[in-house]
């Protein structure tokens, strides 16, 4: 995920409120706004990013766990 809106430069974190197209374009909630939720780069439909509530790794880790000792 990308971490900054590609027109304002203004982040957008794992936990924060942002707009993607189907190419993963990323932008702020003011910018998405502006453009009428319409990606100026590809002129998709830019739709609310899920949110992440755990990191990659923590994600990762949990499933190694469970492969080897299947908790």
């Amino acid at each position: 995920m990308k971490k900054q809106c590609q027109q304002c430069q203004a982040k957008t974190d794992e936990a924060d409120l942002a707009f993607i197209c189907s190419f993963e374009c990323t932008f702020c909630s003011t910018c998405s706004d502006h453009h009428d939720f319409i990606c100026p780069n590809c002129s998709g439909e830019l739709l609310q990013r899920p949110r992440r509530t755990r990191t990659p790794l923590d994600v990762s880790l949990d499933q190694v766990k469970k492969k080897l000792f299947g908790k």
